[in-house]
This record gives C-alpha cells, structure tokens and sequence, in this order.
C-alpha cells in the first residue's frame, strides 16, 4: 500500500487494534510506513557515502551478497510466515534507532538492511509476544543460516549493551513519528530536518570526533 493513501488517524487505528484472523494475509500498515522509512533513508544514505565516503567500521550484518527483494516485500514475506503483530515493528523499529545511536559509524545501507531487519523484528518479536518461534524457523523466512542469525543476535545485544525495555511513553513517541511519517507533508518535512542534522553533524564530527548527539529521531535515519 502506498504510505500517502494512509491516514495517521487509520494507521494508528491498525497499530492499538490490529486483529487478523489465522487465514488472512492482511498487512498491518506499519510495515508500508516502516518500508517507506527505510527506503528513503537508504537512498540519502548512498548520496552521504558518495559525498563523505565509507560508513565507519561496524559491518556486523553486511552481507556478501545483496538480496534480491525489496524492503517492503521482505517485511511482508517475515509478517506472512510469523504473523508478527504491528506493536513488534514498531518496536524493532526503537531497536534499530538505538543501534544507529550506540554505533555512531553505522549506516542503513543495501549490504545490511536486510540482515537488521530480521534481527531487530524477531528481538523485538521475543520482547513484545508471548509466544514465538525458534531462531532457526526466523533464519529460514529470513533467507539466513541458523548460525548466522544467532551470531547476529548475539551481536546486535552486545553492542545495544541489552538495553531492550521499551516503556509505554517511548513506544508512543514512536508511533507518532510514523503518523508524522503519513501526515500531509509530513516524509518532506521529516526529510529536511534530518538532512540539516546530517549536514551538521557532519561539520561537528570534523570538528570532535568524540561528540555525541541525542535526536530522539534522527538516529536511525543518519
């Protein structure tokens, strides 16, 4: 579904009611929104590597060879054989922001979107739902080995540092920063803003290689 066809009042409605039943193949609308995100975060970061070169050293879910599936199709394909409900990507979503915080030479891109994503969504999906299913059963929706999905979980816990709790204030926030995402103008809006960020963070980074920043949003998409 096309992000701008979905309203932030509808997309709300699918993330505190979503129900589907065992037989339905319906797609809770965070996963076009999140897929949206994604795909424009990937697309600013190839014009940033281009213009400041490489990504840093953190390369714990490059891949050595680029899968042939888009995001959006990838997430649809882990939600039809896991049924992993909306609150899930939402908070695999904070995961993947605070990984981007806690790893500051670390950028979305092509070579390990993919790999993060399963990691992120079946931690999150362990975290949020009471029952689940084995690593092995999310490494083969996720077209990896059993081995390499637990050495990347392993991996992505350590350098999170195992910080996993999301309390109800920050899993709100979350959620509104999709609604921002489908609001009228919003992606724009969003875009602008994190490219002033990367622009500045860039001239201070030159400047103190050591300093920090603390965007609450900005984080996964720099």
């Amino acid at each position: 579904m096309d992000p701008l066809a979905i309203s932030p009042r509808k997309l709300r409605s699918d993330l505190y009611s979503y129900s589907y039943q065992d037989d339905s193949n319906t797609v809770p609308l965070v996963i076009s929104v999140l897929s949206s995100l994604i795909e424009r975060t990937l697309a600013r970061n190839e014009r940033i590597s281009r213009s400041y070169g490489g990504f840093g050293k953190t390369r714990v879910f490059d891949c050595r060879e680029i899968p042939d599936m888009t995001i959006q199709s990838y997430l649809e394909r882990i939600f039809r054989y896991t049924k992993a409900g909306p609150s899930v990507y939402v908070v695999a979503y904070v995961y993947i922001d605070r990984f981007c915080q806690n790893n500051q030479g670390f950028r979305i891109s092509l070579t390990n979107v993919h790999r993060l994503l399963i990691t992120t969504i079946m931690i999150a999906s362990k975290y949020v739902e009471d029952m689940n299913y084995r690593n092995s059963y999310f490494a083969k929706v996720g077209g990896l080995e059993t081995e390499d999905l637990n050495n990347l979980e392993l991996e992505f816990l350590f350098l999170m540092g195992f910080k996993l709790h999301v309390n109800v204030s920050v899993f709100e926030s979350y959620c509104c920063h999709l609604e921002r995402e489908v609001s009228i103008g919003g992606g724009y809006q969003i875009e602008k803003a994190l490219r002033c960020a990367e622009e500045i963070k860039s001239r201070q980074i030159v400047q103190d290689p050591k300093h920090h920043h603390h965007h609450q949003f900005s984080r996964i998409l720099l």
